[in-house]
């Protein structure tokens, strides 16, 4: 039976088609007939108790040939005739992410969404983890530089980074003798309306950041993600190199202790970060990293997503 599946998410025209998680579930969904709509946070309307958007039909993914996406007209659809909602797009959060989850949880009951609306905007990447700080890295989250200070002095290297950031943008590695230091502190002062978050340096960084993918509360694939040469950070956006990794004893206790709170609030599709011990990121936007495990061990986690879906 050809379901019709909504993609919340970024603009097509910006996507990298040869890693983006997001095309790959989309690609899953097309090659089982299923009917594929795309639309924007900003596009999405309420209407006397119905909530609607502006959305797209996407035809096919060509990436042999420009315009890669093969799409229908505009339509104003009402997103209650969705079977399942995708929410997918990057942060950082802005006020039409937010409001869009707002106006998507009228629906929540009807539609099953990928994730809750609710729970995606109460639960920020580099916030929530801090539910069980007994598993991350010291972590202050602040704009009060004697805090800072007094931070550095302890752990002597620090990471500084944005608190809504994505994709490593924004992180700084400060040694305990950097002469920077002040410099950056008053930057980051300047450019970041909300706080910043602070972290102890994990040495481990330099053996690799694990992605570890969840569904359902449960581990279900990873990849290591190695820095380059000339850069602390692992992500792929960034230079990191993905390579073939499997599950330790602590990465799977991680899950076990965290599994059952996300499956309780409905965050069904998560990516998770594991630095040597300690988990430093929970990620329920936009997990990204199926296509770089299929590469690597030639295992479809969308297919095997839209299986625990029942699509």
């Amino acid at each position: 039976m050809s379901l019709n599946i909504g993609f919340q998410m970024d603009p097509l025209e910006g996507l990298n088609l040869k890693d983006d998680t997001t095309l790959a579930i989309i690609t899953e969904c097309l090659s089982k007939n299923h009917k594929v709509w795309h639309f924007l946070p900003k596009d999405v309307s309420y209407l006397d108790g119905s909530v609607y958007s502006i959305c797209k039909n996407i035809h096919e993914i060509d990436k042999k040939e420009f315009p890669y996406f093969k799409c229908g007209d505009l339509n104003n659809k009402n997103l209650k005739d969705m079977d399942i909602i995708f929410i997918r797009q990057d942060p950082p959060f802005d006020m039409p992410y937010i409001t869009s989850t707002y106006i998507l949880e009228y629906i929540e009951k009807d539609v099953k969404i990928i994730n809750k609306p609710s729970q995606i905007r109460n639960s920020p990447e580099k916030l929530f983890l801090n539910n069980w700080k007994n598993l991350t890295p010291s972590t202050l989250i602040t704009k009060n530089t004697k805090e800072i200070l007094h931070f550095r002095e302890k752990h002597k290297n620090i990471i500084i980074k944005p608190l809504y950031g994505n994709g490593g943008s924004g992180v700084f590695y400060i040694k305990k003798d950097d002469k920077n230091f002040n410099s950056l502190i008053e930057m980051f002062l300047k450019i970041e309306s909300a706080q910043f978050i602070v972290q102890e340096y994990l040495t481990k960084i330099t053996q690799g950041d694990k992605r570890v993918i969840m569904f359902d509360g449960e581990p279900v694939g990873a990849i290591n993600r190695i820095p380059s040469n000339i850069d602390i950070r692992a992500n792929m956006h960034v230079g990191g190199e993905a390579i073939k990794t499997s599950l330790s004893k602590n990465d799977l206790e991680i899950c076990k202790t965290i599994g059952p709170t996300l499956k309780e609030k409905g965050l069904f599709f998560v990516g998770i970060d594991i630095i040597g011990e300690k988990l430093t990121e929970i990620n329920v936007t936009s997990p990204t990293g199926f296509k770089e495990i299929q590469r690597l061990t030639n295992y479809n986690l969308a297919k095997l997503l839209l299986k625990k879906l029942s699509v």
